[in-house]
Parts: C-alpha cells; sequence; structure tokens
C-alpha cells in the first residue's frame, strides 16, 4: 500500500521527501487499521512527532544511474538533507525530473531498539497500543524495492516481479510469468518478455 501511494504519486516537481512522508502515513494508517496504533489518534500528529521513522527507519529510496546508489543525491544548488528522523536517512531531497529513474522502497518493521524509544518516548508512546505492540517483538519487518522511471506525466515501474498475492501464490504453484492478466495496473509495470534472447514490450498483448 505504501508502495502504490507513491507510485501514484510520483511526477517531475514532486519532492520526495513528500513521497518519503507519503509512505511514512500509509504505513501508520494501516498499522492503526491493525490496533497497532490507536484509532482516535491523529496521523498529522504521529507524523509530526516523528512515529513514522519508528516503523519505517529507512529512506525511501536512492537515484538509479552509473551506480546502483547514484551520486548527485545532494549535489550543489539541491535541497540539504534534513535532520528529521526518517527524512535524515534519505540520499536525495530534490524535486523530481523527467527522466530519473529511483528506487521506491518503503518497509514496515518492528525493531526492539526502536519500540523501547518509541514507547519510552510519551510524544510517541501516546498513540501506541503497547500491549498489541509486544505481540510483533522479533517479527522482523517487510520491504518491497522497484525501480521507476520519472516521465512527463507520472512514473513507469520498470521492475518486473509479482507483487500481489495472487500472483506470489500463482507463481510459487509454477504458474505462468509474465500473467495473461495484470491484477495490479496501478503499479505502472512495463510488461516484457524474452525473444530469441532480446527483450522484447508485451504492450497491449497483456489484457488490463
Amino acid at each position: 500500500a505504501a508502495q502504490l501511494s507513491v507510485i501514484s504519486k510520483m511526477r517531475p516537481g514532486v519532492l520526495w521527501p513528500d513521497m518519503h512522508r507519503a509512505a511514512e502515513r500509509t504505513i501508520l494508517q494501516h498499522l492503526q487499521k491493525g490496533d497497532i496504533l490507536k484509532a482516535d489518534g491523529s496521523i498529522d500528529d504521529m507524523v509530526d512527532a516523528d512515529l513514522g521513522a519508528i516503523f519505517m527507519p529507512v529512506g525511501l529510496g536512492h537515484l538509479i544511474g552509473l551506480d546502483t546508489h547514484d551520486v548527485g543525491g545532494y549535489a550543489e544548488g539541491a535541497p540539504d538533507r534534513s535532520d528529521r528522523p526518517g527524512l535524515s536517512k534519505l540520499r536525495t531531497a530534490r524535486a523530481l525530473e523527467e527522466g530519473m529513474v529511483l528506487t521506491v522502497e518503503p518497509g514496515c518493521y518492528f525493531i526492539d531498539t526502536l519500540m523501547d524509544m518509541a514507547l519510552s518516548n510519551p510524544n510517541q508512546a501516546q498513540y501506541i497500543n503497547r500491549e498489541r505492540l509486544e505481540k510483533f517483538r522479533g517479527f522482523g519487518g517487510v520491504r518491497l524495492e522497484d525501480g521507476l522511471l520519472v516521465t512527463k506525466d507520472g512514473c513507469e515501474n520498470l521492475t518486473l516481479c509479482p507483487r500481489a498475492v495472487s500472483e506470489v501464490l500463482d507463481v510459487m504453484k509454477g504458474g505462468q510469468w509474465p500473467p495473461e492478466k495484470d491484477v495490479m495496473p496501478e503499479m505502472r509495470r512495463q510488461w516484457v518478455t524474452r525473444d530469441k534472447g532480446k527483450m522484447a514490450s508485451l504492450g497491449q498483448k497483456l489484457h488490463m
């Protein structure tokens, strides 16, 4: 859900820290739905209290270029790195431009040290259902990573792998990949296959 939230908002002119915040907000909303965070808590107030950085203590993603973690994130003239928890982990604070390629890799983690920090901080603990959170100690976390190309009016997903639960289960059972139907068009994936050893676009051959 956090990944979809970011993908739906990516376009030229958008600030990368705003995309990070969008992922944080979505994660907090789902933690609230799962009763880990109190239902009457304001998501805006949780963000202001840096609670998002407790569950997503990593940056949303990074530029990709000649290097996997490409340079230029904090080049001269670009916005400075934030000192706020979570945002300080970002590898860039730049506005997105057409042609940029970045990873979108939000994650939700349950890390004992960070959980203890939040529970001992009244500004954060007030939003947490302590008993419910304790059940997730030792769980670890989940993180998904896709590579996105910023286009003139949005973005294009360059990562072609199962994301929907049904896709994962089908592949685990030996099902066809790419599938005949795209069950998650909101992922904006560009479907390709191999044709005599070369990558070939499926284009309209894949039913939406």
